[in-house]
């Protein structure tokens, strides 16, 4: 199958297609889709960047009718971000059927969405935790629900949100069809296979194929000190010469830093982190999108789900702890059979994750070293070359031609082109003027890291219940008014927090749950953020106090608290 007309498809849904310029489908595409029209459950297993959302939209816009007044179709995603990009993909898909599409996430006034909901919904994309919220205010209707999808369900479990997704399903008719799509199938998912979905297919994208995306991303790391950092980002990207590139972090300080420094140097730099309001992060998107901005600087959770045309560059600004994380993270580029850059930046210390990654990916990860001030030079050099080559091939130089006359008449011609070059190299910018970065080099297994964290080093870990460094920064503790009384879980608490706010589960602490209330640990940025989103939310149905935690010298003895 070579086009989407062999997919049997609505015509609206091909013009659609055709409009967007969509001329031939993905491998997932071509395989889930007739599955998906023909009735079928299915579980579908597809790296990032694929084509799912298309892949299982298409299907569900292919029956639609317009008018009703409860929604058809449910689809669950892990974040608001990617609840925000597969409505817009749904609703470019089905413009010419007038299909309703609402995303229901955290962070955004729930009143709003139920207004919506009230109002008539043809799809709604939620987040596990907000659909649970609007199920138990019964202003998500399942009667009418005839499609449920699972999209990204590996990192919606990881997230803490099965017991929601198990909670939401079995409120969802049985006559249904359910799909799932997943970048990995774990043990876990299988579970919730066998209890709601009916024979499903099975759809993968075969290894060549993903191979073949990851083979069209040069990968490369970059030696470089901590504190030379910002100016090894640079000279990299001034060599580099990216269309837009994203730039990932691990703290929002570090976002917030490092983009003011980046604009500081002459990049369009913008930041992207869960402490901003949605509108800001959508208008941060609008710039990056229409080419205002070359430059997002964002934390991982952020940019979860997000799909820039134009990217040609992903920038590791530390080496991630986990495989995953970095295989995602360059997955944003080589999509489409476009070809793609992921360069990381790796400290001394890092080494050993850098080649623990290479390791879990079974693809080298060539180290090189930083280019030097002539190398940059060197480049600026080429880069003005090829502009004025471009310009000698263009029709309008002529227009020119009486300045070059009668500047002649007082110099040599050579002398005058000199003059030229001199004027389009000085114009592209200053060439970097910091000193030249310290050479460093990995050192030897058995060595000992040349530089080490504020822990102590390898094998140091915080006393349970002190304040520890959480995701590269300090962490503080939450107390939460629900405990084992509640049937209170840490995956709830997890889930809780990781579907209201920007947090990854991956950022959340140590948990000590007593008989009446529990304790959490998160990165001492986000505590105004979580507290505020939790008091404004439902844990397993309830609502809880939720303040910072003052240890028992600040505040009076509770009774009952088995600690």
């Amino acid at each position: 199958m070579t086009s989407f007309a062999g997919l049997d498809l609505r015509p609206e849904l091909q013009q659609a297609l055709d409009s967007l310029g969509y001329e031939e489908p993905t491998p997932i595409q071509r395989e889930a889709i007739p599955q998906l029209l023909a009735g079928h459950d299915l579980i579908g297993q597809a790296a990032t960047g694929t084509g799912k959302t298309a892949a299982f939209a298409l299907p569900i816009l292919n029956v639609h009718t317009p008018g009703g007044r409860d929604p058809y179709a449910l689809i669950l995603v892990p974040t608001r971000e990617l609840a925000i990009q597969v409505s817009e993909a749904i609703h470019r898909y089905g413009r010419d059927l007038g299909a309703r599409v609402l995303p229901v996430y955290g962070g955004q006034p729930i009143t709003r969405q139920i207004r919506a909901l009230e109002s008539g919904i043809d799809v709604v994309v939620a987040t596990p935790g907000r659909a649970i919220d609007h199920l138990a205010r019964k202003t998500l209707r399942t009667d009418n629900l005839r499609i449920v999808v699972l999209d990204e369900a590996d990192e919606m479990l990881d997230m803490g949100f099965a017991e929601d997704i198990e909670a939401i399903l079995q409120e969802i008719p049985a006559q249904r069809q359910t799909v799932l799509f997943s970048a990995t199938l774990p043990a876990r998912i299988n579970g919730l296979v066998k209890r709601y979905l009916t024979d499903p297919v099975k759809v993968k994208i075969h290894r060549e194929e993903k191979g073949g995306a990851a083979k069209r991303v040069r990968q490369v790391a970059y030696l470089a000190p901590r504190a030379h950092k910002p100016s090894a980002l640079g000279r990299l990207l001034d060599i580099e010469q990216p269309a837009a590139a994203i730039v990932f972090c691990r703290t929002r300080e570090e976002v917030d830093s490092l983009s003011q420094s980046m604009t500081a140097r002459g990049y369009r730099a913008e930041a992207l982190h869960g402490g901003m309001t949605q509108d800001h992060r959508d208008r941060v998107m609008q710039r990056v999108r229409s080419g205002a901005a070359e430059l997002l600087v964002a934390t991982d959770v952020a940019a979860r789900g997000l799909d820039i045309d134009h990217l040609t560059h992903v920038v590791n600004y530390d080496v991630p702890s986990a495989p995953d994380a970095y295989v995602h993270r360059i997955g944003r580029v080589g999509r489409a059979g476009r070809e793609g850059v992921a360069i990381t930046l790796v400290e001394p210390r890092q080494h050993r994750l850098l080649k623990t990654i290479e390791k879990a990916t079974k693809q080298a990860i060539a180290v090189e070293k930083l280019p030097t001030v002539a190398d940059l030079r060197a480049r600026r050099l080429e880069l003005t070359r090829a502009a004025l080559h471009e310009a000698l091939e263009e029709d309008d130089v002529e227009q020119f031609r009486v300045v070059v006359d009668t500047l002649t008449d007082e110099f040599d011609l050579m002398q005058v082109a000199l003059a030229a070059v001199k004027l389009a190299h000085e114009a592209s910018g200053p060439v970097d003027a910091d000193d030249e970065i310290p050479d460093v080099t990995v050192p030897r297994d058995g060595d000992r890291p040349a530089e080490r964290g504020r822990d102590g080093g390898k094998g140091s870990h915080a006393a349970k219940g002190s304040p520890r460094a959480v995701s590269g920064g300090e962490s503080t503790r939450i107390f939460v008014s629900l405990g084992h009384a509640a049937k209170i879980r840490p995956q709830d608490l997890v889930g809780a927090i990781a579907n209201e706010t920007s947090l990854s589960g991956r950022q959340i602490g140590a948990i000590e749950i007593t008989h009446k209330f529990s304790i959490v640990e998160i990165p001492e940025q986000s505590v105004d953020e979580v507290v505020a989103a939790l008091q404004a939310t439902l844990i397993k149905g309830r609502k809880a106090k939720v303040e910072r935690y003052k240890p028992r010298t600040e505040r009076p003895e509770r009774s009952g608290a088995n600690r």
